[in-house]
């Protein structure tokens, strides 16, 4: 369990067209609550479709915060799953309830400043810029190439 920071604008839009799609919610009398959970709804079928599996996963939005609960196979799908969320256009924090199967030691996470590269990242936790891959391949599928990283993206630093 746990509370995680994100920048909210930044990431994947899960409310496309933010203010026109509220304007129409608005006009045909669709609630503030059926408009978030269109986007959690949005949200769950992203983690699936990353093959991030979790049983009875359940993802509730109030305005900017996310809360995600239910069962992870492990430490790393869990915290991808946090990271898919939370690196969401819109979401700010993420409220974390999610219990694991097999425990691990967790991750550290970092968000990605200006002029950041996986090799600058890696050479900082790792000392040797060559074990980016190990940074890649823990954000992995969110990430597709070695320079999918942008500022404010949060990113997985396996120990």
């Amino acid at each position: 369990m746990g509370l995680f920071s994100f920048k909210k604008n930044v990431g994947i839009k899960i409310f496309e067209g933010e203010k026109t799609v509220m304007l129409v919610a608005i006009e045909t009398g669709m609630e503030k609550f059926e408009f978030e959970n269109s986007a959690a709804k949005k949200l769950e079928s992203i983690i699936e479709s990353l093959q991030l599996h979790v049983e009875d996963l359940n993802i509730f939005i109030d305005t900017d915060v996310a809360v995600v609960s239910g069962l992870a196979h492990d430490q790393a799908t869990k915290e991808k799953v946090v990271l898919v969320v939370g690196n969401s256009n819109g979401i700010s924090t993420v409220d974390d309830y999610m219990t694991v199967k097999n425990e691990a030691s967790a991750a550290q996470f970092y968000t990605v400043r200006n002029g950041d590269t996986l090799k600058k990242i890696a050479e900082v936790y790792y000392g040797n810029t060559m074990n980016y891959s190990i940074i890649f391949e823990a954000n992995k599928p969110m990430l597709n190439h070695p320079n999918d990283i942008y500022t404010g993206l949060v990113l997985r630093i396996p120990a």
